[in-house]
């Protein structure tokens, strides 16, 4: 099997699901991990769910003879990239930022509600609301005053229609949750993972096999 497959295995077999391996400089192996979806129930990964991955995968990679000088194991962060269709079915309804492969209208990177969409999926695009909506309340904003001079009552218009962006899987270079910023400026994560990312976050170094 192949490095990617050896490593998948491994941690589906402890009943995690592997989000990403990657090659970092430095003979780094960085793998993410995550507890696989549940419907109505929020699990977040936690440095003993770490410790037991890296325990494993020493083990294993060392028998497969695979070379690396460092193995670390985290959780996926609050920016989680959606690899599979799997992933995106899961985090329907979140805030999701698309970076296509190929420029749509002059631009790679979109950012919305991720939505199914017919035989795809579908981001309802957040900038574009935000300036529909703005250039609306200043529209809105206007016509009042102009009325309110003439002694005119006015009425606001209907909702502008919100512009959406329809892909497939093949078109996406990448794709991650994008964290929200609440009014108070604090990051909040999808799920409410947010009180259990600094845990999460504490990165498991496996050192080296000898």
């Amino acid at each position: 099997m192949s490095q990617h497959a050896d490593i998948e295995t491994t941690v589906r077999g402890l009943g995690y699901d592997l989000v990403e391996v990657e090659r970092a400089p430095g003979g780094l192996l960085r793998v993410t991990i995550d507890h696989p979806a549940a419907a109505g129930v929020a699990r977040f990964i936690t440095v003993d769910d770490c410790e037991k991955v890296t325990r494993q995968l020493q083990h294993v990679l060392e028998v497969e003879g695979t070379a690396y000088e460092r193995l670390e194991v985290s959780s996926p962060g609050l920016d989680r990239p959606l690899k599979t269709a799997a992933d995106f079915a899961r985090f329907s309804g979140e805030q999701v930022e698309v970076t296509l492969r190929v420029p749509f209208k002059g631009r790679k990177r979109f950012r919305g509600e991720l939505l199914a969409g017919g035989t795809g999926w579908r981001l309802v695009l957040a900038d574009t609301a935000a300036k529909a909506a703005a250039k609306k309340h200043a529209a809105s904003r206007s016509a009042q005053a102009r009325a309110a001079a003439a002694g005119v009552a006015t009425a606001s218009s209907g909702a502008e229609e919100v512009k959406v962006l329809d892909f497939s899987l093949e078109e996406v270079r990448e794709a991650r949750l994008f964290p929200v910023i609440d009014f108070k400026g604090r990051r909040s994560a999808p799920l409410g993972a947010a009180a259990h990312e600094a845990e999460a976050q504490n990165v498991l170094d496996g050192g080296r096999i000898q």
